[in-house]
């Protein structure tokens, strides 16, 4: 019996270190915007004034889950990470990030409350926003939306844009870097077609 006790409280100290672990829970975001490059930052923005509206997607990007697919094992599958969530809905986060790009490369950015005559406006639509994993050990952030320009009511273009992060880690954390890092990627790919369509380029 005396031996036996030593071995019974490891073990329920190694239970109460499992459940202390199951019970803590992390909140993920985008993180600070980094500032843009020197020669980003004192460029002629694309438009002097832009209305970002807030963007859509599908019903389960509107809460704070952070999904993630095992494409080797099932890509029709969306799993969730137990303990970990996203601060706010990735469509409100999405949002924030575009405007907070746009805005450091000089544009003015306006809500829709702010809307005026003349002024051009961007809608949003995510397709896909998920922690995809190619193998057991490699996974990506993976982002694609559309992205339309309007004028007076008027389609004036619209892009598809994607992109693939590597995650420094298969785990939220890895996830939440590389989700962030699409997102700024896709945010300055969204600046330069904005150039391109203002001008009429194509």
């Amino acid at each position: 019996m005396t031996r036996t006790l030593p071995v019974l409280a490891a073990v329920l100290i190694l239970a109460g270190c499992a459940g202390s672990k199951t019970q803590e829970a992390s909140t993920f975001d985008f993180g600070p915007a980094a500032p843009l490059q020197q020669q980003q930052a004192g460029a002629t923005p694309a438009l002097p004034a832009l209305v970002v509206m807030d963007a859509t997607g599908p019903a389960a990007l509107e809460n704070e889950r952070m999904y993630y697919r095992l494409n080797y094992a099932n890509a029709l599958e969306a799993r969730t990470y137990a303990g970990s969530r996203w601060s706010s809905n990735p469509l409100q986060m999405i949002t924030q990030r575009m405007k907070a790009r746009l805005s450091q490369s000089g544009m003015k950015v306006l809500s829709a409350t702010d809307a005026s005559s003349g002024v051009p406006l961007l809608r949003v639509e995510v397709d896909d926003f998920v922690h995809a994993f190619s193998s057991t050990s490699q996974s990506e952030g993976q982002l694609t939306l559309r992205a339309s320009l309007f004028s007076d009511h008027r389609l004036l273009d619209q892009r598809t844009f994607t992109r693939t992060t590597p995650a420094p880690s298969a785990d939220a954390a890895g996830g939440a870097r590389a989700l962030a890092a699409a997102t700024d990627a896709v945010a300055a790919d969204i600046q330069a077609w904005l150039a391109t369509a203002n001008t009429g380029k194509r």
